[in-house]
């Protein structure tokens, strides 16, 4: 098939090249036309993914009429924040046929919305699924054993995908819980963010071990709110996203969370980060809203907030974290 992977971050990179090593059609699309150039004149993503030189056979370019013409297959890669401009950007080349793929993680700050409410907002009703799971770049591009899943409410369209992305070390799923499997992989980059949080602090095990307990529990009552079924995040998009997330050194949000603990400023954390995007930071931002819209208790998203946000000290919400009043274990 003809697929097009619109975005050059480390997780495009990797999803276009696995798709080239299943024999599909690949085109790479990135929005800035001088790092494009360089992209192919180098073959290396630079600033993403540098340990990975693309073969020639993967057709790089800035011009996104050109990646969209003749697509079976769209692949949106670029993080939540920008997707609104990208799809508005395609509205005029879209062809209803195409099937689009979500593979970003998060909420849009400005409309609250998930990527397939955004999405159907500007285009209409399309073919849409979302690919979500523990699945790094940086392991992905080496052919470590990953499982993800793909969420979709058209079970032709998600066997389609899985089909294109299935090889001996990369293993999808189906689910017809694309709410559910959207809202496992926006959620597990908040909760990541406090988990590297407890490593820069350096609690300890018991620590982390209840904090993201509790953040399971968090990501699945909120979850099932927003009309997610509650049984997806005890799945990959779920627990499995959260356990890489949460313990990864690969992890950009654990990361976050690290330089937080050790008393970093988020301007400081975010200006020596670059380019590379941790989702967490703003999808905090959207999750913190919607409990708020729907009237959800999330009191580790609310801490996280108020540090994030409201300057609030990481030790002053541990201590009001566990300062809160006995309750049973209720999921």
């Amino acid at each position: 098939m003809n697929i097009s992977v619109l975005g050059d971050g480390a997780w495009g990179s990797a999803v276009a090249n696995l798709l080239y090593e299943n024999k599909q059609n690949v085109k790479l699309w990135g929005p800035f036309s001088d790092y494009m150039d360089e992209m192919n004149k180098t073959r290396i993503n630079s600033r993403f993914l540098p340990s990975y030189t693309f073969p020639k056979e993967i057709e790089l370019t800035s011009d996104l009429s050109f990646a969209v013409k003749d697509a079976d297959i769209l692949i949106f890669a670029l993080p939540t924040q920008y997707q609104r401009e990208l799809i508005v950007k395609l509205k005029k080349s879209y062809k209803k046929n195409q099937i689009i793929i979500n593979i970003a993680k998060g909420i849009e700050n400005k409309s609250l919305e998930r990527l397939s409410e955004l999405t159907a907002e500007i285009l209409g009703d399309v073919k849409y699924a979302v690919l979500s799971g523990p699945s790094h770049a940086e392991e992905v591009i080496k052919g470590s054993p990953t499982a993800v899943v793909v969420g979709c409410d058209d079970e032709k369209v998600g066997k389609i995908i899985q089909s294109i992305f299935i090889n001996d070390f990369f293993r999808v799923y189906y689910s017809s819980d694309t709410i559910g499997v959207e809202l496992g992989g926006a959620l597990k980059n908040v909760f990541a963010i406090a988990a590297g949080i407890a490593d820069g602090m350096k609690l300890g095990d018991n620590s982390k071990a209840a904090l993201v307990t509790r953040s399971i529990a968090e990501m699945s009552r909120l979850g099932k709110a927003l009309n997610g079924k509650y049984e997806t995040f005890s799945g990959l998009s779920g627990i499995g996203d959260m356990i890489v997330t949460c313990f990864s050194q690969h992890s950009r949000n654990r990361h976050v969370g690290q330089k937080l603990g050790e008393g970093y400023t988020l301007d400081e954390i975010l200006t020596e980060m670059g380019m590379v995007v941790a989702e967490g930071v703003k999808t905090t931002k959207s999750a913190y809203k919607l409990a708020k819209k729907i009237n959800i208790e999330v009191p580790i998203i609310n801490e996280l907030y108020s540090t994030l946000y409201a300057d609030k000290t990481p030790s002053d919400c541990i201590k009001d974290l566990m300062g809160r009043s006995a309750k049973p274990e209720i999921y």
